[in-house]
């Protein structure tokens, strides 16, 4: 007579219990393929495209424009910020309570702002109110009339941030770590919403000529997504721009400068005497979104410093015991953005912990990822990518990010099999893009401290020093200072200060403020 034998699922009973004595390994990623989306093009130029959601009533319209901070004037930085943020302060036909009144009344939010490369105006609204949420769109990104008093309110609130930012260990960093790895003449060498010099000289007049710069309908695209099933939303669209028209040729678009600081690699300490911690950055100009090892970049960021358990985390974290968490990675633009290794660390710990750092980044050029690690890596990469596009502005936001960047119309469906794809070789060809011998040191802490340590191997030194009180510095371990706040999230995305496209929005899109 045969027996049944339960399989062992790594259960014992104890007791009246049943407990298990192994970790439940992880289930098979269940097949997704990222919402596809209609093109109509419409006879002024303008690209509307659509993206059903079945099931979701909560639509999200947005009118994209091709054109944003980096290409703005740097005697004017910080310009196209403002000029975006004003667009909801007032149109032809409403102030700005009215705005928010007849938004409110059709269950709405509507916001507008601008990043490193494009122009955004959005509205969230229930699907049975798509045809006047459209008509808000079009008079609040068409006929803004950016009232005098509003913008000087803007630019006030832009120079109180600026002192709030200079307080700010994290904030701190961010702007001198920008400033420390681009060159000068480049607008990713300083915050995306103006300097302490340029702010004050903005005014109506020139927000409203550096938006008209950037309305043309043959470099716009509305999309629109969530349950539009039966909704002729191709025509709604059609009904609201067509009167949009421009005349002239297509202004061409010029890349960026995005070239390296000529100082080369160095170390800048920003002096806070008496600071308990350091915040450090170590890094330099990076990759641009379009490569062709983009996905093995992915990868590779993911195992050196994007996953909880990643190799800066084992080391500085559960190994040195220097920090709550660090985080590496590449922020992704059309032409280069930065590579950044981003930490907190108590102070004794600041100089051990960058030659720590230095070391990984080295080692990950010539160590294979493991078998462990690239499998975690992937894994996790593949299981956490629906997860992004649940609601219908995640997803016009990554659709956005395809428009912004020139991507094609599948990139997005193809990326989960990319990433399964990726192998241990090519992951470390692309730590070729990780240049440790070129990475320069952004410290912002005690200098009299960090110096009683430092040598002479990590390059050329400048002090910054600043009357910032040092109190002003917050809480050791508080959300905005403290070291936990780097490398806890493990991939849960990039903070407003830390951009980090590779293991965030696949499609690299820089739609969102940005700024240090």
């Amino acid at each position: 007579m045969s027996q049944h034998v339960p399989a062992d699922d790594g259960r014992h009973a104890e007791g009246s219990l049943q407990v298990l004595d192994r970790r439940p390994l992880p289930g098979r990623p269940r097949p997704y393929h990222f919402p596809g989306f209609a093109r109509t093009v419409l006879p002024n130029g303008l690209t509307v495209l659509v993206s059903h959601l079945p099931g979701r009533p909560l639509l999200t319209a947005q009118l994209l424009l091709d054109g944003g901070a980096a290409g703005e004037d740097g005697a004017r930085a910080g310009l196209t910020v403002l000029a975006a943020e004003a667009l909801t302060e007032g149109t032809a036909r409403r102030d700005a309570i009215g705005l928010i009144e007849a938004s409110e009344r059709l269950g709405a939010g509507i916001q507008a702002g601008a990043g490193w490369e494009t122009t955004v105006g959005t509205i969230d609204v229930p699907r049975r109110n798509l045809a006047p949420a459209l008509d808000l769109l079009a008079e609040v990104m068409l006929t803004p009339t950016f009232p005098d008093h509003e913008v000087v309110r803007l630019r006030e609130e832009r120079l109180n941030d600026l002192l709030q930012a200079r307080a700010d260990p994290r904030r701190r960093a961010e702007r001198a770590f920008a400033a420390t790895v681009y060159a000068p003449s480049s607008p990713f060498a300083r915050p995306i919403a103006g300097t302490e010099e340029t702010v004050p000289g903005l005014g109506r007049t020139a927000a409203a000529d550096r938006y008209a710069e950037l309305l043309d309908p043959r470099r716009a695209t509305v999309i629109v997504a969530g349950d539009v099933e039966g909704l002729p939303v191709a025509e709604l669209v059609g009904e609201r721009f067509a009167a949009w028209t421009a005349t002239g040729d297509v202004p061409a678009s010029v890349a960026p400068d995005a070239t390296q600081h000529p100082a080369g690699r160095r170390v800048v300490i920003v002096d806070r005497p008496g600071s308990p911690q350091t915040e450090v950055r170590i890094g330099h100009v990076g990759v641009p979104r379009r490569i062709p090892d983009y996905h093995a970049v992915v990868v590779m960021s993911a195992i050196l410093g994007g996953l909880f358990d990643s190799r800066l985390q084992r080391l500085l974290r559960e190994e040195r015991g220097y920090t709550y968490g660090v985080h590496a990675g590449f922020d992704m633009r059309r032409v280069a953005g930065p590579f950044a290794v981003r930490m907190a660390v108590h102070t004794e710990a600041t100089v051990p912990a960058v030659r720590d750092a230095l070391a990984v980044l080295e080692r990950i050029k010539v160590d294979p990822p493991t078998a462990a690690e690239l499998d975690a890596a992937r894994d996790f990469l593949i299981g956490v990518f629906p997860l992004r596009f649940e609601s219908a502005a995640q997803v016009v936001a990554a659709i956005g990010g395809l428009v912004a960047l020139g991507l094609p119309d599948d990139e997005l469906d193809r990326y989960r099999p990319a990433i399964a794809a990726v192998t241990a070789d090519e992951v470390v060809a692309a730590a070729a893009h990780v240049r440790p011998a070129e990475a320069s040191v952004v410290l912002v802490g005690d200098a009299a401290r960090i110096l009683a340590d430092l040598g002479e191997e990590l390059g050329p030194v400048e002090i910054v020093r600043e009357d910032v009180m040092a109190e002003a510095e917050g809480p050791e371990e508080g959300p905005g200072t403290g070291p936990v706040a780097d490398g806890e999230r493990s991939g849960a995305g990039p903070t407003e200060d830390e951009p980090d496209r590779a293991a965030g929005d696949p499609a690299g899109a820089d739609q969102d403020r940005a700024e240090a």
